[in-house]
């Protein structure tokens, strides 16, 4: 025991000295493993040699090794507050202790994100991979692989925002189903959350930035009944089990059959003529969907005679101004902490 606590002694002197030429935290932190580091610090060896002594002698034994470590820890944690106050432009704060403090504000999750989350939840319980892709996409990955021929309004200027002849900020998420189906082999299933960009004047209903989410499923076999089921199952899930839906005939270049999805309107029912949201119709639309066109299917060396699929596209914050009765989409972006904080989790 004697010779356990000499060698104590002597480590409480080596560390003091070493101590004493430490200058910035780098070099106390290298001292503080020297004596403390969980695998080969000197506390930690010493700890370990406990365990060969004799029960009726680990006790004290014990005690010697608790002094050091109480020592160590003690002076390394004086001298690091010492090293911190002494940083360059750390000052010693004064002021006025009868002034009214500053309250802190949280913030919180904004409602594009709480709600896009809500959506990809959704489908990842069915089995569906979230995707993501460039917001910066070629005339060929937004326009000309998704059937949207040279002469389509879609391609105008006045819809799309130009970077250069061939670069442009995305119209919708659908490249991203592209690249998916040129880098992988059918079964595919995944939807494509993101920002998408259109030349707009800001209103209560459009942005020149908003937020889509698009899926798509490729796979033998796959028909409308297979839309149709996983779009009510996700709608009914989204608001509520006994939503009314119904599919209207649509077009879109890229899908073939097309169908608008319509739901019942959330605020009259269909029972109020006069209603501001449905117009008195009691539906809305609320996405576009379809079968992806065989065309698509080759433009990614896909055969549509083994091969079918399915595609769907709706608007978040659009989705969330009907869900939650938000008048005006301008609202998702004023950074006003007071609306932000309506949706956060408690």
């Amino acid at each position: 025991m004697k010779d356990l606590k000499a060698r104590i002694e002597k480590l409480k002197r080596d560390f003091d000295k070493a101590l004493s030429g430490v200058k910035d935290e780098k070099s106390l932190q290298e001292v503080r493993n020297i004596y403390l580091s969980r695998k080969r610090g000197a506390v930690k060896l010493l700890f370990e040699e406990l365990k060969a002594l004799k029960p009726e002698k680990r006790a004290q034994a014990g005690q010697l090794v608790n002094s050091l470590k109480k020592h160590v820890v003690a002076k390394v944690s004086r001298l690091k507050v010492k090293l911190a106050a002494s940083k360059p432009g750390v000052r010693a704060r004064k002021g006025d202790l009868t002034l009214p403090g500053v309250r802190g504000y949280w913030g919180a999750p904004h409602p594009v994100v709480l709600f896009q989350q809500k959506i990809e939840n959704i489908f990842i319980a069915m089995g569906f991979s979230i995707e993501e892709g460039p917001e910066i996409e070629t005339d060929y990955y937004n326009f000309e692989a998704l059937n949207f021929p040279p002469h389509h309004p879609a391609r105008d200027d006045w819809d799309t925002l130009y970077i250069s002849d061939d670069l442009l900020l995305r119209t919708h998420t659908s490249p991203v189903q592209i690249r998916a189906m040129e880098r992988r082999k059918p079964p595919i299933r995944i939807i494509v959350p993101g920002k998408v960009y259109r030349r707009e004047t800001p209103d209560p209903t459009h942005l020149p930035m908003f937020y889509q989410v698009e899926g798509l499923a490729v796979d033998k076999g796959i028909t409308f009944a297979d839309l149709k089921g996983t779009l009510e199952h996700f709608l009914k899930t989204l608001f509520y089990e006994k939503l009314k839906i119904r599919f209207r005939p649509s077009f879109f270049p890229f899908t073939e059959p097309s169908a608008e999805v319509d739901i019942e309107c959330l605020v009259c029912k269909g029972k109020n003529e006069q209603c501001r949201v449905c117009g008195g119709s009691g539906w809305k639309e609320i996405l576009g969907s379809g079968m992806v066109d065989p065309q698509v299917l080759k433009n990614v060396n896909i055969d549509p005679e083994q091969y079918s699929g399915f595609a769907f596209g709706m608007g978040i914050e659009r989705t969330a101004m009907f869900a939650y009765q938000i008048p005006d989409m301008r609202y998702f972006f004023e950074n006003d902490l007071r609306f932000n904080r309506q949706f956060s989790i408690k």
